[in-house]
C-alpha cells in the first residue's frame, strides 16, 4: 500500500528542510521525479540518509551505496513492511482513544519513538495507545504506565540491537569472508534474513513467558514474606526490602590492557556464565551488567551471601582466571524503570569497590539477616568509611567454611590466578618468584618491573 506524501508532508514528518529533501531526490536517494508526490517508504529513506550524514558519510558515498545492487531498497523494504495506513497527530490520537492530549503526549514520549516519528503516529501506534488506555481503565496510574513504557522501549531496543549486530557479525561478515560476488552476497544475506525474521517474535514470546512465570513466583513469595512479617511493606510504591549485590573481577582492567580486548571478552564470557548460573540457582536476578560488573538483587540476604560465595568458589576453580570481589547490602530499595535505586544500592556498590581479591564485604544489616547461613562465617573487620558516603559502617567479610581455596599464583601483569601447573613463565626477582600466565606477560614485567611491583 503506497501512501502519497507531498514535499511538505515529508518535511513535516522527518524534520528535514524542503530544500534538502529536493537535493536528495535529485541524487536519486528518494523516489519519483521533481513535482511528483513521495511515497511512504521515503520517510525511511530520509532517516537512513540523515543517519549516514550524522556519522560523517559524504552524500556522494551515500548515493553510490544506494544505487549499488538496490541495497538501500532492501533495507527500506525490511523496515517499512509493517508501516502501512495513515498518520495521526497527537490531537487526533487523543480524540480517537478518549484521553487528553497531554496524557497521550507523555505516554508517546515514554515509547522513545519521538526521535523517529516526532508527534505523528501510525495505526500500529494507535493500537499501542489503546492498550495504555485500557490499562489506565483497569487501575494503573499514568506514572506506572510511563515507567513500563520506558522499560519496554529500553529493553527491546537492546534486544533489537543484539539481533542486528549478531546477524551482521555472524551471517553477513561470514558470508563476505567467503569471497563471493556482491550480488550473491546480498541474495544469501537476504535469504538468511527471510528465514530468521519469522522466528524473532515467537522467541521473544518464549523468553517473556518464562521470565513472567519466574517473576510471578517471586511476587507470590514476597507477598507471603510480608504477611509472615519477615519483610516490611514499602511506604511508597516501588519500595521493597531486598539484598543488592555488586560483583566484579578484581583485575579486569589490567587484564584487558595486558592481553587485549578479545581475550578479555573471552574471560568475561566465562564469568557471565558462572554469574548467571549461580544467580538462577539462588533465585536472584541480574539487574544489569556494565563491563565486568554485575548488579544482582535477591529477596533473601542469605541467598545473596551464598550466591556471592559460590561465584567466588566457581571462579577460583577456573583455570587461569582473575579473582572476584563483591559487596552486599540489605535494606529498602526503590524499584524504578527496571532498575533499583537508593542509598542501599550506593552502599553495596561502594563495598564492592573497597573489597580485596576473593573478598565479599557486607554490612551489619546483612550479617544480621544472613546469620546462621549454612557454611558461612562472618569475620568482623571493624568500622570503616566508604568513599562518598557519610558516617562509618560496621563491616564484615563473608567467608565459606567449606570451600577449599587452595594456593594460587597471581600474574603481576594481568592479575590472572594460576595453579602450579598453569604457570607458563617464572622469574626470580630479589629472592621472590614471579609467576606469569604467558611469555608475553613475562616480557612486559621484565621491561617495566617497577610498574607491576607493589
Amino acid at each position: 500500500m503506497h501512501v502519497s506524501l507531498t514535499l511538505d508532508d515529508l518535511s513535516r514528518f522527518t524534520g528535514e528542510p524542503r530544500e534538502r529533501l529536493e537535493e536528495w531526490r535529485r541524487r536519486e536517494l528518494l523516489s519519483g521525479s521533481e513535482g511528483e508526490d513521495f511515497v511512504r517508504e521515503d520517510i525511511e529513506r530520509v532517516r537512513l540518509v540523515a543517519m549516514c550524514l550524522r556519522r560523517g558519510i559524504a552524500l556522494d558515498d551515500i548515493a553510490e551505496a544506494s544505487q549499488k545492487h538496490g541495497v538501500t531498497q532492501r533495507y527500506v523494504d525490511m523496515v517499512s513492511e509493517a508501516s502501512t495506513g495513515r498518520w495521526y497527530s497527537i490531537a487526533e490520537t487523543a480524540e480517537a482513544i478518549g484521553l487528553d492530549v497531554e496524557t497521550v503526549r507523555r505516554l508517546w514520549d515514554a515509547t522513545g519513538l519521538t526521535a523517529d516519528q516526532g508527534e505523528m503516529l501510525t495505526d500500529e501506534d494507535i493500537e499501542a495507545m489503546i492498550v495504555f488506555k485500557r490499562l489506565m481503565d483497569a487501575g494503573f496510574p499514568e506514572n506506572a504506565l510511563i515507567e513500563g513504557g520506558r522499560v519496554y522501549a529500553d529493553s527491546l531496543s537492546r534486544v533489537a540491537e543484539m539481533e542486528s549486530k549478531l546477524f551482521h557479525f555472524y551471517i553477513h561478515k561470514r558470508l563476505q569472508a567467503e569471497g563471493i560476488s556482491e550480488e550473491e552476497l546480498l541474495d544469501r544475506v537476504e535469504a538468511a534474513g527471510d528465514t530468521a525474521r519469522p522466528l524473532i517474535e515467537p522467541t521473544l514470546l518464549y523468553f517473556h513467558r518464562k521470565s513472567w512465570q519466574r517473576s510471578i513466583r517471586e511476587d507470590w513469595v514476597m507477598h507471603v514474606a510480608e504477611e509472615a512479617g519477615l519483610i516490611k511493606t514499602g511506604a511508597v510504591p516501588g519500595q521493597l526490602q531486598s539484598a543488592v549485590v555488586f560483583i566484579d573481577l578484581s583485575s579486569f582492567t589490567p587484564l584487558a590492557e595486558a592481553m587485549g580486548d578479545a581475550t578479555a571478552a573471552d574471560v568475561l564470557d566465562r564469568f557471565s556464565q558462572i554469574v548467571r548460573r549461580s544467580v538462577g540457582a539462588f533465585d536472584g536476578r541480574v539487574v544489569k551488567q556494565i563491563g565486568d560488573a554485575f548488579m544482582l538483587v535477591f529477596q533473601s540476604a542469605r541467598s545473596a551471601v551464598a550466591c556471592a560465595l559460590e561465584i567466588d568458589t566457581e571462579t577460583a576453580n577456573e583455570p587461569q582466571f582473575p579473582a572476584i570481589r563483591a559487596g552486599i547490602q540489605w535494606g529498602d530499595l526503590l524499584y524504578r524503570e527496571g532498575d533499583y535505586v537508593g542509598s542501599n544500592v550506593n552502599i553495596a556498590a561502594r563495598l564492592a569497590s573497597e573489597a580485596d581479591r576473593h573478598q565479599v564485604l557486607v554490612t551489619a544489616d546483612v550479617r544480621r539477616e544472613a546469620a546462621n547461613t549454612p557454611g558461612v562465617e562472618f569475620v568482623q573487620l571493624g568500622k570503616r568509611t566508604l568513599k562518598g558516603l557519610g558516617g562509618r559502617f560496621e563491616l564484615f567479610a563473608a567467608r565459606s567454611t567449606t570451600a577449599d581455596a587452595g594456593e594460587k599464583h597471581i600474574d603481576p601483569v594481568c592479575g590472572m590466578e594460576m595453579s602450579d601447573a598453569e604457570v607458563s613463565a617464572r622469574l626470580t626477582l630479589e629472592g621472590e618468584d614471579r609467576c606469569c600466565c604467558s611469555e608475553d606477560c613475562l616480557r612486559k614485567f621484565i621491561a617495566s618491573p617497577e610498574r607491576y611491583t607493589k
